[in-house]
């Protein structure tokens, strides 16, 4: 291992952490310019703390203990601060030993390590973050384990250790615990290690969402203005909290403002204010925030605009806003946000501008646009729909659909997740929590700026190499309902919301319209659907001809979901009945109440009162609480009918961040009470397309609850370590960042470690080489050219297949040299023939926006012309890589098709496996694209292949817990 230049400031150890309690810390290597730091910080430590830590009472730090502790090369020594507002809360150092104990360097790969947390901040898990950060800075400097001596009295500390998830030892020697951890990530560790996030992010964002008090900071003197519109609008909300009105042109004999009590600062309020609002022009934003740091504020929303989608200067102004909060220990939503909705009862906190705040509901919505998010609101109110939150996060500096994903997953008022995004800071990180979420409630996105280039003013994303069908593809993955507009949004949230999962496909639809049934059953056709015949009541059924016809068909067993279809009543008179809505909607519910649970929506055209009578029932607070659930019952993850509201929708449960490591808590909590809605649509089609939104979803949930593995069997002819040597013998220590091709003999010896044999091709560069290379290889041979412009390209005349001897070779390479080019313009390459089957295209490739993506096609047009491919995550199951290969559109040629030979795809299969575990192994492996493929009757033949590699990322998504930082 190359060893790093000493004392070359690593500044990518530096990493923002969300802390246990919802507060912000700054994690960083410890300088030679923090000795008045650490001197501060020890001074603020007890004396049992201290006594703890050296195994003796030791008052103060000498001189020469701060050298020691503020002087590292790191490499071999090492030392980490957490801070806070500039100080030191925590510190962490571990120094590099052999087997002996003594001091070491490189290759000895143990080291000391010790930790000091300050009193104050005990409990809060730094120790525990401080834990994760260290053990990848040691791995990064070839460290493989942590040796601590702990006395047994310091129980918090062994705890620390014992709960990481690393494989480790104790022992007990001369009155002391000796531990030793493995650093190697385990999926302990790492179950560990993700729960804790959730845990620390979910009660960041709980902290800003139920407040307990609320300052608004630029609230004006006169009636109007942001800052007004939203003290306003909290107090009509009737907040449950402590209000404030902050402005420092406030006189100060000015007691309050609208009822409420009015300061200058907010360093002049006596009591805790948790959350401060910021309307105030962008210039004073900074002494806002550092006057609400010293104050102690735990979270800003900041409305405030002129940041970084006005342009560069704002850009940086924007990052130095989010260092600012942080360095307080406060998270931010914005800036340029539109604020945030909590509807429950025991909260009614409306910090934004929206006038009308939604009725309280059982949907969550984020957004990253303020005129969407207005549209939005407007449309959920319209229909009738209630909302548990809502936050409008603008550039979303700090808080993300991450963060909001944490605390909605487990939160028990949100049943249904409704996203609009224009971009995703960290899409690895959002597809895990979207697919974890998406187990135990759905997650609808609508996707904005899906064009390259498109990307909004104010959001910093990575750079995508792939699509953004792509992106949908993984997203579908995941679990994500990826809906392309926010109509779309809305009509798949209302129904989720409302009603129960379909078992299947199979729809029932009855109305009092034949031609609106048939456009009915044609949409359902379009949408993959499976629609039974309508069933048509005439235009004279009265609502108790629809309430029997309703509850006849979700009695029927053949049926999964009812559409019912209704234009207005026409009596003798042909005049419309104007009490048909009320009475029409009262008859449907009724239907519903009494009959098996089952997905009920209706489409209807101008029915006055219809939509109102529909969703009149008010929504229902949990019946359950979080011990009623400890019985033992076990979620529905298939959808099972069970309450009117849907098994999909759990309700009570646990408050976030009182999940386990592997989020158990949420998969036990039994499901929500009914909401007694039927959602209304005034289009067919928008009606069909959300129901088939909850079928796909629907039949995901019944596929994830049994999750695909990787068979035993493919570690047969793996070879880890080897694999791993050459990847670095083939690195050494000059490599492109960018990633360098591998020779073609290097790519067929590492593809050979994973069990992946590549059929070899020989030079013939001229006559006599093509024949020599045949005669080795055996005939019947394939001559092709590998110049980049005729590579795979049988349709240019550049391979030339079946030829049974020399003469026919020397006569196809003559051909070859004469019509299409000199031998070194082709570099032609003799390969002995492969078994007839079907080409087909393995490639993967490590996107700096989705993370590995393991693709599939049929070889040429299909493929290339035709975009006809489809993609999953790695690392793939058995399950992804059997759905991945049926997926295309050209699919059924492997199967078959029209009486030609079915291919092995169960060998293709395997192939797909090993080359996932190939790219999940070795992060150095940035692409590896096999084509062809040939697919036989039986096995298959690799007949050429290429591999890139590029210096591993320093941290990747197994690495310790942090913000982004854009």
């Amino acid at each position: 291992m190359e060893k790093p230049q000493d004392h070359v400031y690593p500044a990518h150890w530096e990493a923002d952490v969300v802390l246990r309690d919802g507060g912000t810390a700054r994690i960083r290597p410890i300088t030679t310019e923090d000795a008045e730091r650490l001197v501060s910080f020890y001074e603020q430590v007890s004396d049992e703390s201290k006594y703890y830590r050296f195994f003796a009472p030791y008052p103060r730090l000498s001189d020469k203990d701060v050298h020691r502790f503020t002087h590292h090369d790191y490499v071999d020594r090492v030392g980490l601060a957490v801070t806070v507002g500039g100080e030191f809360i925590a510190t962490v150092r571990y120094d590099r030993t052999d087997r002996r104990g003594l001091p070491a360097s490189a290759p000895a790969d143990e080291a000391e390590v010790a930790f000091l947390v300050q009193d104050a901040h005990q409990g809060r898990g730094v120790a525990s973050a401080l834990l994760e950060h260290i053990a990848a800075v040691a791995r990064e400097r070839g460290i493989r384990r942590f040796a601590a001596e702990v006395l047994p009295a310091n129980s918090k500390m062994i705890k620390v250790f014992r709960d990481a998830g690393f494989t480790q030892r104790r022992s007990f020697e001369d009155g002391s615990v000796r531990l030793t951890l493995d650093l190697e990530p385990t999926a302990e560790s790492v179950a560990v290690q993700r729960g804790r996030e959730q845990r620390a992010e979910a009660r960041s964002v709980q902290r800003l969402i139920a407040p307990g008090s609320v300052a608004v900071v630029g609230t004006g003197r006169a009636p109007g203005g942001v800052g007004r519109t939203v003290l306003r609008n909290l107090l009509d909300a009737g907040f449950t909290g402590r209000t404030y009105a902050v402005n420092s042109a406030f006189a100060d004999d000015r007691g309050e403002i609208d009822g409420v009590p009015a300061f200058r600062s907010v360093a002049r309020i006596a009591e805790p204010v948790d959350l401060a609002v910021l309307a105030v022009p962008a210039d004073r934003v900074p002494e806002a925030v550092a006057d609400c740091g010293r104050h102690g504020v735990q979270g800003l929303v900041v409305l405030t605009a002129g940041y970084a989608e006005s342009g560069d200067p704002g850009k940086e102004a924007q990052r130095e806003l989010v260092r600012q909060a942080r360095s307080y220990g406060m998270r931010i939503i914005g800036p340029n946000a539109f604020g945030i909705i909590n509807t429950a009862d025991s909260v009614r906190l409306n910090a934004s501008l929206a006038p009308e705040p939604p009725d309280r509901g059982r949907i969550g919505l984020f957004t990253q646009s303020g005129a969407i998010g207005i549209a939005l609101l407007s449309g959920l109110y319209r229909r009738g729909a209630g909302l548990s939150s809502f936050i409008s996060a603008g550039n979303r500096a700090d808080v993300s659909g991450n963060d909001i994903l944490q605390y909605w997953f487990e939160d028990p008022h949100t049943d249904v997740a409704l996203l609009y995004l224009e971009s995703i800071g960290n899409p690895r990180k959002f597809t895990r929590l979207a697919r974890r979420t998406a187990l135990v409630k759905p997650v609808v996105v609508v996707k904005g700026a899906r064009h390259s280039g498109s990307t909004p003013p104010g959001h910093s994303v990575p750079v995508r190499r792939i699509p953004d069908t792509t992106v949908s593809a993984l997203m579908r993955q995941a679990g994500v309902i990826r809906v392309d507009t926010v109509t779309e949004l809305v009509d798949a949230g209302l129904l989720l919301a409302s009603q129960p999962l379909p078992q299947g496909p199979r729809v029932a639809i009855l109305g009092n319209s034949e031609s609106l049934g048939l456009l009915t059953y044609d949409a359902c056709l379009t949408e993959g659907l499976s629609p039974l015949p309508p069933l048509d009541l005439t235009t004279a059924a009265s609502p108790a001809d629809f309430r029997a016809a309703l509850t006849k068909a979700l009695t029927n067993p053949a049926c999964d979901a009812v559409v019912v279809t209704a234009i207005p009543r026409v009596g003798e008179s042909a005049t419309m009945d104007p009490t048909d809505g009320g009475a029409l909607g009262s008859a449907l519910r009724e239907a519903v109440a009494s009959a098996p649970a089952k997905p009920v929506m209706v489409v209807h055209v101008e029915i006055g009162g219809l939509t109102e009578a529909l969703s009149a029932v008010e929504n229902s607070p949990p019946t359950s609480t979080a011990a009623d659930g400890a019985d033992g019952t076990e979620p529905r993850p298939d959808g099972a009918p069970g309450t009117r509201s849907g098994d999909h929708a759990p309700a009570t449960g646990p408050a976030p961040g009182s999940t386990t490591a592997t989020g158990t808590a949420a998969a036990q909590r039994p499901p929500a009470a009914p909401s007694g809605r039927i959602p209304a649509y005034p289009a067919a089609e928008r009606a069909v397309r959300a129901l088939a939104e909850a079928v796909g979803y629907a039949q995901w949930r019944r596929q994830a609850a049994e999750p695909g593995k990787v068979p035993e069997a493919i570690d047969d002819a793996i070879d880890e370590g080897a694999a791993a040597a050459l990847i670095d013998r083939l690195l050494g220590g000059g490599s492109d960042p960018g990633g360098a091709p591998l020779t073609a003999a290097d790519a067929r010896e590492l593809l050979a470690l994973y069990g992946i044999p590549v059929r070899q091709a020989l030079p013939a560069p001229g006559p006599d080489e093509a024949a020599s290379a045949a005669a080795r290889l055996g005939y019947p041979v394939a001559l092709k050219t590998t110049a980049p412009h005729l590579r795979h390209r049988a349709d240019l005349g550049g391979v030339r297949l079946d030829l049974p001897d020399e003469a026919q070779l020397r006569l196809a390479h003559r051909e070859l040299t004469e019509t299409l080019g000199t031998a070194a313009e082709l570099r032609p390459v003799v390969q002995s023939m492969a078994p007839r089957g079907v080409d087909t295209v393995v490639r993967a490739v490590i996107d700096a926006a989705a993370g590995a993506v393991l693709s599939f096609g049929l070889a040429g047009a299909p493929s290339e012309l035709l975009g006809d491919v489809a993609h999953r995550l790695v690392p793939a199951t058995d399950r992804d890589v059997a759905e991945l290969i049926r997926s295309i559109r050209t699919a059924p040629l492997l199967f078959g098709w029209r009486g030609s030979t079915q291919v092995d795809t169960a060998a293709l299969e395997e192939l797909l496996l090993r080359v996932s575990r190939l790219v999940d192994d070795h992060p150095e492996i940035i692409s590896v694209a096999l084509e062809p493929v040939v697919v036989a009757a039986h096995g298959l033949s690799v007949l050429d292949a290429s591999v890139r590699l590029a210096p591993p990322p320093a941290r990747d998504d197994l690495g310790p817990r942090s913000l982004p930082s854009y």
